[in-house]
């Protein structure tokens, strides 16, 4: 159910899922119910005019780091995992589309039967058309993740903020599944978040938001409603700002 009355704080966002999160209570692959959750939630934002970018990593498919680690080719792992990422990506687009709301998936590898190719104005003319536009295939280069991927297209399109949909409430000190002492912070700066390694994004994602201005958000995604309250400004998660 939409939040009565909801007034945004930000005009545009970049939500990073996880692969992992669209698994669901499962041990891979795609959990439907999950996907059509999260597709709600998206739906209600676009019903209060924010304008939506998304990421979504391909974890739940295949992880190139993990191959690689088996003895496969790094890059070609990497590619797989591109390509499972264009496989969430297209079913997220099928999922809200069939709940009417207009989306584009655009990939920077070229997949032109399935998907667009990534192209930065056209992907701005999407936004501000009221699409959702879900970037795929990572930046189409191996060795990096998709959490820097999506701090790139953060930065590319000037969204106001990225949004890191994650398992947890925000950021601890340690991982609150392992730790029961972990604290939980409510704010941090980019800085802190490196020197205490606290593991939110990768290095290079955390330093291009930061030297970009983009703030970051963690929040549970799996606490319905709380994507819509974090664009709405209520104090959910943990908010990493420059200062």
């Amino acid at each position: 159910m939409l939040m009565q009355d909801p007034k945004p704080v930000f005009k545009r966002i970049l939500l990073k899922l996880s692969g992992e999160v669209l698994m669901g209570e499962g041990e891979y692959g795609i959990d439907t119910a999950v996907l059509a959750r999260i597709a709600g939630e998206v739906q209600q934002l676009r019903q209060i005019n924010v304008e939506v970018g998304m990421v979504i990593g391909g974890g739940n498919l295949f992880r190139g780091a993990g191959l690689a680690k088996a003895g496969m080719d790094r890059v070609t792992a990497d590619h797989m995992g591109m390509l499972a990422t264009v496989m969430n990506s297209l079913a997220m687009q099928d999922t809200l589309e069939r709940i009417g709301v207009f989306t584009r998936v655009m990939s920077a590898v070229r997949v032109n039967q399935v998907c667009e190719d990534y192209i930065r104005r056209r992907a701005v003319r999407h936004l501000e058309k009221g699409r959702v536009v879900i970037f795929a295939a990572g930046t189409g280069n191996p060795f990096f993740t998709t959490d820097s991927a999506a701090s790139l297209r953060a930065i590319e399109i000037n969204a106001e903020v990225m949004l890191k949909a994650t398992k947890v409430d925000g950021i601890y000190s340690a991982d609150p599944f392992k730790d029961p002492e972990a604290v939980r912070y409510e704010r941090l700066t980019y800085d802190e978040a490196l020197a205490r390694k606290l593991g939110v994004m990768d290095a290079t994602a955390i330093v291009m938001c930061r030297e970009n201005d983009i703030p970051l958000k963690v929040f549970n995604i799996n606490h319905h409603g709380d994507l819509v309250r974090v664009v709405c400004g209520e104090n959910v998660g943990t908010t990493v700002v420059r200062e």
